[in-house]
């Protein structure tokens, strides 16, 4: 076999591969290259840029019509969102927010939180809580449990002890029913009228022996003695009037009194009619002042020092710690149950807000041509040089038939 037969042979095959292998490799990186047109003078020239950078803005829109319509679809970002909101992964994101508030409240050091709970307490309990007691007092069973509750258990259980009734019996002698205040009360009832009264009741309803006497002697002489006596010797009554409440041991008697003195003692009947006009004071009383009285209140505390000890309390409140847990766990099944019926809905709502399409465009747009070669390189590096050497293995087949073909001519 000569030089010219041998070359025959060799050259086709080689040539074909090593065109087709190039040839390949030259169309894949005119995909992406150049990555800005040329110009000729002022003509563009053809394949620049390459069919990629050309053709971005359009490709950017199938891409999105792409994965919107067949990947990212409404079913598919609802099983999504239902495998993203398990009831386990909701709780441990729940309780990691309410840890995270906690120690935010815990780090406040210009105690912000607890003047915004101040406010929150101020206009509760001063604005809010009295416009709605105004509102509730006029309903005829307003707060009736609770009053007849307070009754029965308090006030109709209440009885003063020994200690007690000694103590509130020497307040009476000592303030209320002083000889100078017992002194006072016998010199205003001993009027010019009353002892008129009093002598000529005493003359006309008495009978036999008390008749003479009351007509012979009467009683005015006696009263105006009294009077003149309590004015002009005002220590001397008060000493009588004090040997008098000890010689009849008035001080014991009120003591005793006081220690039978029970709701209990008196008639069914009386109770009940004393419990429900307790009632009805209370409702009228909250209708007609509750307002500002709980205004007056409101006004009079200090809601952010108040704030501030509750605040404390929860700093240091193991109750508050612990329940964190059960806490996220109920809000957790509370969402579930609320997704279960509305999901579908919150989707449809959320895509348009989210605008999927127009940020997969946006994206793809703002991509360089050099890092959307590199990216795509990177994901099918290996089937991009596959096609390369596919077209050297075609070109060197097409050439060795080339070859035995002019071989056998």
């Amino acid at each position: 076999m000569d030089l010219s037969t041998l070359s025959i042979l060799i050259i086709p095959p080689l040539a074909g591969g090593i065109i087709g292998y190039f040839t390949n490799d030259i169309a894949i990186k005119m995909l992406f290259r150049p990555y800005k047109a040329l110009y000729l003078g002022k003509r563009r020239l053809p394949f620049t840029p390459g069919l990629i950078p050309r053709n971005q803005e359009r490709l950017a829109q199938r891409v999105s019509d792409t994965i919107m319509g067949s990947l990212l679809t409404p079913g598919e970002l609802q099983n999504l969102a239902r495998r993203l909101l398990q009831p386990e992964r909701v709780e441990a994101a729940l309780l990691w927010l309410l840890s995270l508030a906690l120690d935010q409240i815990q780090a406040d050091r210009e105690q912000k939180t607890a003047k915004v709970l101040g406010d929150i307490l101020h206009d509760l309990f001063g604005e809010s809580l009295p416009r709605l007691l105004k509102v509730l007092a006029r309903r005829e069973d307003f707060l009736e449990v609770q009053i007849n509750q307070i009754f029965d258990r308090v006030l109709l259980e209440f009885q003063l002890n020994d200690f007690q009734a000694r103590k509130l019996a020497d307040w009476l002698l000592e303030v209320v029913l002083s000889p100078d205040v017992l002194r006072q009360a016998i010199v205003d009832f001993l009027t010019d009228r009353n002892i008129q009264v009093i002598d000529e009741g005493f003359r006309a309803k008495s009978s036999g022996t008390y008749w003479v006497v009351a007509n012979l002697f009467g009683l005015r002489n006696s009263l105006l003695r009294l009077r003149t006596f309590c004015l002009d010797d005002k220590e001397i009554a008060n000493a009588r009037l004090q040997e008098l409440i000890l010689s009849l041991e008035i001080r014991d008697r009120i003591r005793r009194w006081l220690l039978n003195l029970s709701l209990q003692n008196l008639p069914v009947s009386t109770v009940r009619q004393l419990r429900k006009s307790t009632r009805e004071s209370v409702r009228h009383y909250l209708q007609d002042k509750g307002v500002d009285l709980f205004q007056g209140l409101g006004q009079s505390i200090d809601w952010k020092r108040v704030a501030i000890l509750i605040i404390g309390r929860l700093r240091t409140s193991t109750v508050v710690t612990t329940s964190l847990e059960v806490v996220s766990q109920e809000l957790a099944l509370v969402l579930e149950r609320y997704l279960e019926q509305d999901l579908e809905k919150i989707i449809a709502q959320i895509i348009p807000i989210l605008s999927i399409d127009r940020v997969i465009v946006e994206r793809i747009r703002a991509t360089s041509p050099e890092h959307l070669e590199s990216t795509i390189q990177t994901i099918v590096k290996s089937e991009l040089q596959a096609i390369v050497n596919l077209g050297g293995f075609l070109g060197f087949v097409i050439g060795l038939l080339q070859a035995v073909f002019l071989f056998l001519s």
